[in-house]
């Protein structure tokens, strides 16, 4: 399952981010990939201290408070944010992320934009699968979230400065079909009862939602 979900950050909130990852150092991204992924990764990630400790916690806390993102991933818990920025010339070649971070199980990945799309070229996020590849490239504050299953890369930049928070979910529910079935019963629920209001047929559907989830999730 691949979603965009746009506004995830206000345009208040992406300014505050921006100037809060202004005042920070940053340092050789290759830290922190795995050893294949190590020789494919370039680009830079900002420093652990308290100011990003802080950051960390106000941009998950926007995330975790999104409703469509909650539907989607059904998220138990979220890794520790990274906060990267691929300069000219800087890219991230084809990998898949790491099964286990930080004691999690790595169920869903995602990307939030930082940085207006006009202020940079190249820097797409590739989802490469067997029927070809996407190349997704979003408007600031706005979040892609994919299975972690997936190769992916980020096209290199060739202009301009690609700036974006990537982040990982252990779901409650680690299939991602049935995640995707979860996520358009809650969508067919809603829509019928914003059309009838609460009727039988509402009902059923949701008492099949509740208790698919029931059935499937991990605690």
């Amino acid at each position: 399952m691949l979603i965009t979900i746009a506004n995830v950050l206000s345009r208040d909130d992406l300014d505050e981010v921006r100037t809060m990852l202004g005042s920070m150092r940053f340092e050789d991204g290759r830290a922190t990939a795995g050893w294949s992924a190590r020789l494919v990764k370039d680009n830079e990630q900002a420093r652990e201290g308290a100011a990003l400790t802080l950051l960390r916690e106000k941009v998950s806390a926007a995330i975790l408070g999104n409703e469509v993102f909650n539907l989607a991933a059904r998220p138990k818990a979220l890794t520790p944010l990274t906060f990267a920025r691929y300069g000219a010339g800087k890219a991230y070649g084809s990998h898949v992320d790491n099964p286990l971070m930080h004691g999690m199980r790595t169920d869903v990945s995602f990307t939030l934009f930082l940085a207006d799309p006009e202020t940079y070229d190249g820097g797409d996020l590739v989802i490469e699968s067997v029927s070809g590849e996407e190349a997704i490239k979003l408007p600031s504050g706005h979040l892609v979230a994919y299975d972690s299953t997936s190769l992916h890369r980020v096209a290199p930049v060739t202009r301009g400065e690609r700036v974006v928070a990537v982040g990982w979910a252990q779901s409650h529910v680690r299939d991602s079909a049935k995640r995707e079935l979860l996520f358009d019963l809650e969508t067919a629920k809603r829509n019928l009862f914003a059309q009838s209001g609460k009727t039988p047929e509402f009902d059923l559907l949701a008492k099949s939602s509740a208790n698919l989830f029931r059935m499937w999730a991990e605690v």
